[in-house]
């Protein structure tokens, strides 16, 4: 497949440099230095699932250079997701369709608002990945999955054509889901509560998971976005808090969210779409959700100035 990566840091960076290890035709979107680096020296992945370094990659800051692929998965910040669709509309061509694999629930929404229903499917990701240096994506936990689908969940050729292509790659296990918004709506729960609560706390999740007062606000972030759910006719499984809940308890002890490291780092983050999403969806659909409305809350004065020009 001809393909392209838009937003090419842990995320984009990892899954972009399997299928490209893969043999597919992979063009990185990337900016600065990580595309300086890459344009000299490749991309690197070390991984606990193996290194790879690809010594020469595609990689562009112009979309309009690429031309029309099969495919774009983005993988930029969810609050870049408008932005990034205007930016690959030179990729669109009649039969390209576009995957989201942000951490929210609304990229998809976004993306078909900018680019048309039919070139839109849903998606996400689980991987624990950052860039380490220009050119250098770590890879540190969580077997790297990736789910993605048509939005009305009726099988298509084209996501059967995507899942080929992933499942000849080495590192990721790709799934086609029966339900695509019950998946990812399973991903936003626990991503949405490890956001939220190593935010607040500036605790990896070994810690927050362990002292009874913190995860016991991992388990209400966790009802408060089931409850939202539910409320949207998301047809989430009875036990997915439960799951939510194994899957946070089986990360490494030092693991934190991106919008966490982000947030340290005093840089914009995904706190609007992620618990701030919450709120706002749940306040649309008549549920309170009052952990959340404090992260949220606790959160923006720093969010406001991170996004303060200069």
């Amino acid at each position: 497949m001809r393909l392209a990566i838009m937003g090419s840091g842990g995320v984009g960076g990892y899954f972009g440099a399997r299928l490209a290890e893969a043999g597919h035709d992979v063009t990185f979107i990337a900016r600065g230095e990580h595309l300086a680096q890459m344009r000299r020296h490749g991309l690197k992945v070390s991984s606990i699932e193996g290194d790879l370094h690809l010594p020469e990659v595609k990689a562009t800051d112009e979309p309009a250079e690429v031309g029309a692929v099969d495919a774009v998965l983005v993988a930029v910040k969810s609050w870049q997701v408008a932005e990034a669709a205007r930016a690959i509309r030179p990729m669109i061509g009649p039969d390209t369709f576009v995957v989201p694999l942000e951490n929210g629930v609304e990229a998809a929404d976004i993306l078909a608002g900018q680019l048309g229903q039919a070139h839109v499917l849903d998606g996400l990701c689980g991987i624990l990945a950052w860039r380490e240096a220009p050119g250098h994506i770590r890879h540190a936990g969580v077997s790297p999955f990736i789910r993605f689908g048509e939005r009305d969940n009726r099988r298509s050729k084209r996501a059967e054509r995507l899942k080929a292509a992933f499942d000849q790659a080495r590192g990721v296990t790709a799934e086609i889901p029966d339900d695509i918004q019950v998946a990812v709506w399973s991903k936003f729960l626990f991503i949405c509560a490890m956001s939220g609560i190593g935010s607040v706390t500036r605790a990896p999740i070994g810690v927050t998971r362990s002292l009874p007062e913190t995860r016991a606000m991992i388990e209400q972030i966790l009802a408060e976005i089931e409850a939202v759910a539910r409320a949207r006719s998301v047809a989430l499984p009875a036990d997915a808090v439960k799951r939510a809940m194994r899957f946070i308890d089986a990360l490494p002890e030092a693991s934190t969210a991106s919008m966490q490291r982000d947030i340290m780092a005093g840089l914009p983050s995904e706190l609007e779409s992620q618990n701030g999403a919450v709120v706002r969806l749940g306040r649309e659909a008549a549920v309170a959700t009052p952990v959340n409305a404090m992260i949220h809350a606790a959160l923006l004065p720093q969010e406001q100035a991170a996004r303060q020009p200069g």
